[in-house]
């Protein structure tokens, strides 16, 4: 199963800790977060891995290397120039010809990802997108759903006053190659801001699948701490 996992973010909040790696690269319970999400992937059966890169792309070539050490088939997409987490997918529209992940690699999960894929075949939309509920949703997008899961609305890191619900993007959404077409080529373009909604305005069917594992964002060094903190007694991809 194909994957693309994003991993261009330089984390600027997060220095010193990214002053050599890429905020995927940091290390939380002993491994980098770029490896506990490829260890989840290949998990689920995701083993055909794109990773996209731009910050300090080194560190993540020479770590990674082919992926066979993971049970995985890695290749690498440099973006010189960062497009956003849809324009990232313009290069590989000829790699992305079927039903895809596209996986935030910066977060930490323990998400089901074949409950996540069976669940977007089961509803046949054209994505399906992971939502956490989050008490803080000012730095997520959030998604407004129907009774059937459908996304109906889907605004990008709302003002206070703009929330309409707590369920935000976990950074895993599941494709199919129809939503390529949407994109536009050689531009930045964001997943959040732009992809989803033009979708959405275009009658296409997107769907939410409501997350009961654990998710972590690291967005601040006290975030670092904390997960690791948590973190601290295994593998979160190891959890069932």
């Amino acid at each position: 199963m194909k994957t693309l996992l994003l991993a261009a973010g330089e984390g600027q909040r997060l220095r010193p800790l990214t002053l050599e790696v890429p905020k995927p690269m940091i290390r939380v319970a002993g491994l980098p977060i770029l490896e506990h999400n490829i260890r989840l992937l290949v998990k689920h059966g995701f083993d055909e891995i794109f990773i996209n890169t731009h910050y300090k792309p080194e560190s993540v070539t020479g770590y990674f290397g082919d992926g066979s050490a993971w049970g995985a088939r890695i290749q690498y997409a440099h973006e010189p120039t960062l497009r956003g987490t849809a324009g990232a997918l313009d290069q590989l529209r000829d790699y992305l010809n079927e039903t895809f992940l596209l996986f935030f690699g910066d977060n930490l999960t323990n998400c089901n990802l074949t409950k996540l894929l069976a669940l977007h075949r089961q509803r046949g939309g054209c994505a399906t997108m992971a939502l956490f509920a989050r008490e803080n949703t000012a730095a997520s997008g959030i998604a407004e759903l129907g009774p059937d899961d459908q996304i109906l609305r889907f605004v990008e890191k709302p003002k206070p006053e703009e929330s309409f619900s707590n369920l935000v993007n976990a950074g895993m959404i599941v494709c199919e190659p129809s939503v390529l077409s949407s994109i536009p080529a050689g531009v930045p373009f964001d997943f959040g801001r732009d992809l989803l909604p033009k979708l959405i305005a275009n009658g296409e069917k997107l769907f939410g699948y409501r997350m009961v594992e654990e998710l972590y964002w690291i967005d601040s060094l006290d975030d670092y701490e904390r997960t690791t903190r948590e973190l601290a007694n295994g593998f979160i991809s190891d959890r069932e």
